[in-house]
């Protein structure tokens, strides 16, 4: 049997006989190629179709217009998916961010003295709950209200025209602006900011302030100096927000100032208001300068500290991508992510090779300015997130490694006892970092927004042809928030210290020096009881 018979016979079944093909037709080379164009043309005309559907039907089920590009037109439907995937996304953003507050206390304690931990602990679990308090009551009026160019309130447009004010989340509209996130979900991410701030704030501070002074000054903080400072940049009629924009403050600037994640608001609002109250209190007891013959104290546990800066660059991926407050800026969300890799990355190697080459352990890998060289990289990228390319960042991430390094020993030559490196990491750092926009914008990236990035207007910074403008406005921005800030955190610090015992600021020296140290002379326990 020939194979086409074969072929044939398996064609048909029952009579178990082949039934014989028909004889071919051959075609003339004319006729093959009318009907090859035949149907190439059946084809395109199909193909046609389905792209004038793909268009158009849309709007004839649905009764609405065919999403233009540039200008889309979107269903209440469509609207509200994506308000929800946004939504979302910012509570997912806000847990994370959140989850640093573990992060703050392992590095903290970690970089502490044995006998100064339960106080670290304490510290900052009542900041989280002060600050949770506060912001729910004042704060979050006094950052996210409308109301002037220094201080918010409340409604006004941002509520529909209604202008009482939103303490105690009162009178509050249901979504934040044009955001289309519910005002409460916007509320947590901010509260986990503001906690953020707070925190930073103690680690400068650690071994010798009084537990009651410490809720002071934490009222102070986290009620008044962070939302009130923080609405110039943030505040929806925020002076420095408005800057360069016509009827408003340097208006042939035409630059507002950015921050995009808080390197300013958060990070240099932290480290110096930390600044202000390791001056007040002075150093701790026995603490010995280099140029006095001593050196920066061993931290007591530094595989807590380094695992908790790895919590906190976790963390790090809630406080930048979820800065968009938007899960359908995807590539933005993407871009934000990266850059804070390899800025902590760079900040990590700079600082390790700062110490390796100039520092007191010259020749060694120091594991202490290696954690703190990442998380300047963290504080610096915060800021230009948005608008910088992977390379930018890694850039700006090496020189943060650099600055944490300078910043740590200027601070040790001044005799400023910062036990963690709380003003390197995020006071110098977050200026480094806020300044780092105005040259390293890559001039392709614009605004994010609910339903995806508006790159019309992209932000471009010296080296990448934009000129000084944007420089100038961060310059601006950054050391008009960092100077008020000290300004109105000594006063604070000072009056808190003028107190009598025991909410004076800091601790009399049986406090540091007896006993079980600040640990047992402010909570009667220590971290580390000897076991029988």
């Amino acid at each position: 049997m020939g194979v086409s018979n074969f072929i044939t016979s398996k064609l048909f079944k029952g009579s178990g006989q082949a039934e014989p093909l028909a004889p071919m037709v051959k075609l003339t080379k004319a006729e093959k190629w009318r009907i090859a164009g035949g149907m190439f043309a059946g084809k395109m005309i199909g193909l046609f179709l389905v792209l004038v559907a793909i268009g158009f039907l849309p709007a004839i089920l649905m009764g609405t217009p065919a999403h233009a590009q540039g200008a889309p037109a979107y269903t209440a439907h469509e609207t509200t998916l994506m308000n929800t995937a946004n939504t979302i996304w910012t509570l997912v953003a806000a847990f994370l961010v959140f989850g640093m507050q573990p992060g703050f206390v392992f590095l903290e304690a970690g970089f502490a003295r044995k006998r100064e931990t339960v106080n670290v602990l304490m510290e900052c679990i009542f900041d989280t709950c002060i600050c949770g308090i506060l912001f729910w009551g004042i704060g979050y009026a006094f950052m996210f209200g409308q109301g002037n160019g220094l201080i918010g309130w409340g409604g006004g447009a941002l509520a529909g025209g209604d202008p009482k004010p939103w303490f105690f989340l009162q009178n509050i509209p249901d979504t934040y602006g044009s955001t289309g996130v519910p005002i409460l979900a916007h509320w947590i991410f901010q509260f986990a900011f503001a906690d953020t701030t707070s925190t930073v704030t103690s680690g400068a501070m650690i071994g010798r302030t009084g537990f009651r002074g410490d809720i002071l000054y934490s009222i102070g903080v986290t009620g008044f100096i962070y939302p009130i400072i923080g609405h110039w940049a943030w505040g929806p009629d925020g002076w420095l927000a408005l800057m360069g924009s016509k009827d408003h403050f340097l208006p042939g600037l035409g630059q507002g100032f950015r921050d995009f994640a808080g390197s300013t608001v958060v990070h240099t609002i932290g480290g110096v208001v930390s600044l202000a109250g390791a001056i007040v209190l002075g150093p701790r007891i026995g603490r010995i300068f280099k140029r006095d013959g001593g050196g920066m104290p061993a931290p007591h546990n530094l595989t807590v500290a380094a695992v908790g800066g790895f919590i906190l660059w976790f963390g790090w991926y809630g406080f930048n991508p979820g800065s968009t407050l938007s899960a359908v800026d995807m590539q933005g969300i993407g871009r934000v992510a990266t850059n804070t890799t390899l800025a902590a990355c760079g900040g990590g190697i700079g600082a390790m090779y700062m110490a390796l080459w100039f520092g007191e352990t010259k020749g060694k890998f120091d594991l202490g300015y290696t954690t703190n060289g990442f998380l300047g990289g963290l504080v610096a990228i915060t800021c230009p997130c948005y608008w910088v390319s992977p390379f930018g960042a890694i850039m700006l991430g090496l020189v943060a490694g650099v600055v944490v390094w300078l910043a740590v020993n200027l601070l040790e030559y001044l005799r400023i006892d910062d036990p963690i490196g709380a003003v390197a990491v995020h006071g110098a750092c977050g200026m480094w970092g806020t300044w780092s926009l105005g040259l390293f914008a890559c001039g392709v990236y614009g605004a994010t927004g609910p339903t995806g990035a508006d790159n019309s207007s992209p932000v471009a910074g010296l080296f990448y042809g934009g000129g000084t403008a944007v420089l100038k406005a961060q310059l601006i921005g950054n050391i008009t928030m960092a100077l008020a800030t000290f300004a109105v955190a000594w006063v604070l610090m000072s009056v808190v210290n003028a107190l009598p015992h025991p909410w004076k600021l800091r601790v009399p020296a049986e406090g540091e020096t007896g006993p079980g140290g600040l640990d047992v002379y402010e909570h009667g326990v220590e971290a580390y009881p000897s076991q029988a």
